[in-house]
Formats: C-alpha cells, sequence, structure tokens
C-alpha cells in the first residue's frame, strides 16, 4: 500500500515538472510582436456605401408623405421591374430607405462575402422583419465593388402603448451577416513588391530603431531602416531568395519591446486620468483645499398661547451656517523623479478625487514639474 502511494506521488511530481517546463516564460517587459504595431502599405480595408430600400417590414417603415425619396425609390424600383406607378398615390408604410455600410477587407476576391450594416434614413421605426433589396456597394472612386442582399437581423426593439414605451437599443439600425458578395478586387500585387513601407500605429523614433535592428539581425542584412518615426522602409533584394509575402511572414512574428513618451490622458467629461510609467515628478509641494459653506434653513412656527387674548401665529426664520476650510488638510511633499505609483499614493493620502486631481496635473505642468506631455480629449 505505502508503495503504490509512493509511486503515485513521483507520477504526479512528474507530471508537474514537465507541466512547469511546457509553460512558456513571459518576458518581464511588454514586449510585443512586429505584427501588432505596424501596418503593411497597401495592406488596408476600403470603406463602401450604397442605398437602398428595406421590404417586408410590419407597418414600421417610412411614411411617404415624410419622406419623399423612399417614395422616388419604390417607384423607380417598380419601373425597372416593368411596373408603372407615377400617377398612383401609394400609402404603404412597409417599405423603409437605408444606407449601406461596409469594409471590403484587403486581399478580397470576387465571389468573397462580409458583413453590411444597415440603416434607416427616414422616419421607420422598426427594420425588424426587413428583406434588404439588391444594392451596389461604391467605393471613393465611385466604382461599384459590391452587392448587399439579405434579411436584417436587429438586436433591439421597440414596444408601446397609448401612455407608455419601451424601447431598447437601435430598432433603426441592424447587420446583415455575409450579406454582401465581393464584385470587383483592388489590385495589389505584394508579392512581386521589391519594397514597400511598414509605418508605426504609435509613431515613436525609438520604437522604429528596435523594429530596424531586429529584422537587420534576424535576417543578417541590412534590409530595413527608419525614414522617421513612424516609418521603416525594406528593401527586398533580388538576391533573397524569397518573395514579399515570405519576407513579412518571417519579420512579422519578431518580438521587439515599444517604447513611448511620457503622456497624461484626461477625460474632463468622465474625470478619467490614464498616465504612462513614464511619467516622472520634479520635487514639488502639494496643497488641496476646498471652501465648503453649508447653509441650513429651518424656518419655526411661532403661536400664542392657549386661550390668550393677545398674539398671532408667525414664522420664525432659522439659518445655521456652518464653514469648513479644509483647514486639517496638510501641505504634501512629492520628491524628484517618482514613479507613476509614488505620485498616485501622494495624491490620494490628500484624500483627492479625480476631478481633483485634473486641476493638480495640469497645475504641476504648469509649474514645470511634470515631465510629461497633457493630452485632453
Amino acid at each position: 500500500m505505502q508503495a503504490r502511494t509512493l509511486k503515485s506521488v513521483l507520477i504526479a511530481n512528474t507530471l508537474l515538472a514537465v507541466f512547469l517546463f511546457l509553460i512558456p516564460t513571459l518576458p518581464a517587459d511588454a514586449a510585443s510582436r512586429i505584427k501588432d504595431i505596424v501596418a503593411v502599405e497597401g495592406v488596408r480595408e476600403n470603406q463602401l456605401v450604397g442605398y437602398g430600400l428595406v421590404v417586408g417590414l410590419d407597418g414600421t417603415g417610412d411614411t411617404l408623405r415624410n419622406a419623399p425619396f423612399t417614395q422616388q425609390s419604390l417607384e423607380a424600383m417598380l419601373e425597372r421591374l416593368g411596373i408603372n406607378t407615377r400617377d398612383v398615390e401609394m400609402k404603404t408604410d412597409n417599405v423603409a430607405a437605408v444606407m449601406v455600410t461596409a469594409r471590403l477587407p484587403a486581399f478580397s476576391r470576387p465571389g468573397n462575402t462580409m458583413d453590411v450594416t444597415v440603416s434607416a434614413m427616414g422616419d421607420a421605426e422598426d427594420l425588424r422583419g426587413g428583406t434588404l433589396l439588391v444594392t451596389p456597394l461604391l467605393g471613393a472612386d465611385g466604382e461599384v465593388y459590391a452587392v448587399a442582399q439579405g434579411p436584417v437581423a436587429i438586436a433591439g426593439f421597440s414596444a408601446g402603448g397609448d401612455a407608455a414605451s419601451v424601447t431598447q437599443g437601435v430598432p433603426t439600425s441592424g447587420r446583415i451577416a455575409n450579406g454582401g458578395i465581393v464584385e470587383r478586387e483592388v489590385q495589389f500585387d505584394l508579392n512581386r513588391m521589391s519594397s514597400l513601407r511598414l509605418s508605426l500605429r504609435n509613431p515613436d523614433f525609438t520604437t522604429a530603431q528596435r523594429i530596424v535592428s531586429a529584422i537587420n539581425e534576424h535576417m543578417g542584412m541590412p534590409l530595413a531602416e527608419s525614414t522617421d518615426s513612424g516609418t521603416i522602409k525594406l528593401e527586398r533584394p533580388a538576391s533573397l531568395p524569397m518573395d514579399m509575402v515570405q519576407l513579412l511572414t518571417r519579420i512579422e512574428q519578431l518580438v521587439v519591446e515599444p517604447d513611448q513618451r511620457a503622456r497624461v490622458i484626461i477625460d474632463e467629461t468622465s474625470g478619467i486620468i490614464v498616465m504612462g510609467h513614464e511619467v516622472r515628478v520634479s520635487t514639488v509641494a502639494i496643497a488641496q483645499g476646498n471652501l465648503t459653506i453649508r447653509i441650513t434653513e429651518t424656518p419655526q412656527v411661532s403661536q400664542p398661547a392657549p386661550f390668550a387674548d393677545q398674539g398671532e401665529t408667525v414664522v420664525v426664520p432659522r439659518t445655521d451656517v456652518e464653514v469648513d476650510d479644509s483647514s486639517d488638510e496638510r501641505l504634501a511633499i512629492v520628491s524628484s523623479g517618482v514613479s507613476l505609483q509614488d505620485l498616485v499614493d501622494s495624491l490620494n493620502a490628500l484624500g483627492i478625487g479625480p476631478r481633483d486631481m485634473i486641476s493638480i496635473l495640469q497645475a504641476i505642468k504648469s509649474a514645470g514639474a511634470l515631465q510629461a506631455d497633457i493630452e485632453v480629449m
């Protein structure tokens, strides 16, 4: 029995050791792959837009009297189908004019599908149950790159009666999964290119140079050079036995540590403050005090004694005034070169909320003690 128990313990320890060995060791710094911090020139999506009609609504479509473009579109569509309705007064409310938008993915070929978004233009109340008719989607150059059609899926709903109504989400906007079919492709021969540019999503000179060094060291030849803080030029020599696609595949998995300048992002609307870990503060003294005056009115009623011959009932004002000048607050000194954690701890020790912290950070920056840029959203 003891031998069996000892054997089980040895097996468990062996499995644990193997499991710990297989766990990859994560770097201490926030390193990222090149493919996550750069964009390849020419490899991008294209915005498409179109105008169409959604039919089959349950009385929640556009009012033709209030949306003349819907009536004109409906008449034009019926004429193309051989039906003349020019002299007929239409009162249907099961049709809605919509704008259809989509993003054409990079390297999309004719026949590929993509999702499209449908949004009402007129006074339609709900697009649930509607079907989008064939709608050409145009690019910025005015050419048709895709055609959309299909049933519209709505996440929200609207219901109500004479006295109350309930609306959840936006019932006048929806999506059609795989509702767009690509008809034209954007010509871009990436594999035949001998040079291209990599664009940093967050431009920085240090990050750009680190990427260049990582690429050149990995490939063993000077293929990359940084032209500015946001652009890296990549050259593929004719002697290299691989095309541009293969070269990008080799280098996009390389890991570098991005760098960034010290910044403090402030959203005054919501009171949100975001500070990078590079933020440093010189020696500065901080004091925060608010003057609060609270006035409370508690009027009292004064009336004569019972069965008195003279006197009348009157209201006597009673005012209570309290003044709080935060005299118990102390002056805090923040030492030079403190880290982000030390700065936050010092401000929190003064009992400062986000709103007051915004004013304090701006005052520290004005005093020249904040070694960071402040960006107000």
